[in-house]
């Protein structure tokens, strides 16, 4: 099965974080298993000038380099168009911090099957608020796994 997926820049982030901590190394390895799904074909990465802003503001260095690559992967590029902004100060008055509405709007515009962020508080208003968004917030780890045993069923 294909997917359009929307990955935060938290989750761009997890291959560079402490790896001695299992949740992170786990994490981590789900999006890398992630990206090279969407590197493949098999699945697709929606990408949006909101995440290359964000991206932007990472210190030079490789790890900014390489998260800019894997951003790169993205099939569609969503535009922080005034239907991306609107729906952001929606998703803001939910309780979001800016940059993370964003993100869910632009995930919402180019129509995500999944939206993902390792970001436990995203993740607490993404489940609290899903009836209101127009797409499923979820762990990366979480995800492919269900993903997963799905297949197997």
């Amino acid at each position: 099965m294909e997917f359009l997926i929307y990955l935060d820049v938290c989750c761009l982030n997890r291959p560079f974080d402490d790896q001695t901590q299992e949740r992170i190394f786990l994490e981590a390895e789900a999006i890398r298993l992630i990206l090279a799904r969407c590197q493949s074909g098999e699945w697709q990465l929606l990408g949006s000038e909101v995440m290359d802003d964000e991206l932007e503001q990472t210190p030079d260095g490789e790890r900014k380099r390489q998260m800019m690559a894997w951003a790169a992967l993205a099939s569609t590029k969503i535009m922080a168009r005034e239907q991306v902004k609107s729906r952001a100060r929606e998703v803001v008055a939910l309780g979001l911090k800016t940059f993370d509405a964003s993100h869910i709007a632009c995930a919402e515009v180019g129509n995500a099957d999944i939206f993902l962020t390792t970001d436990d508080r995203m993740l607490r208003l993404g489940a609290k608020y899903s009836a209101m968004l127009q797409v499923r917030v979820e762990n990366p780890l979480r995800w492919v796994s269900e993903v997963i045993n799905a297949r197997r069923d």
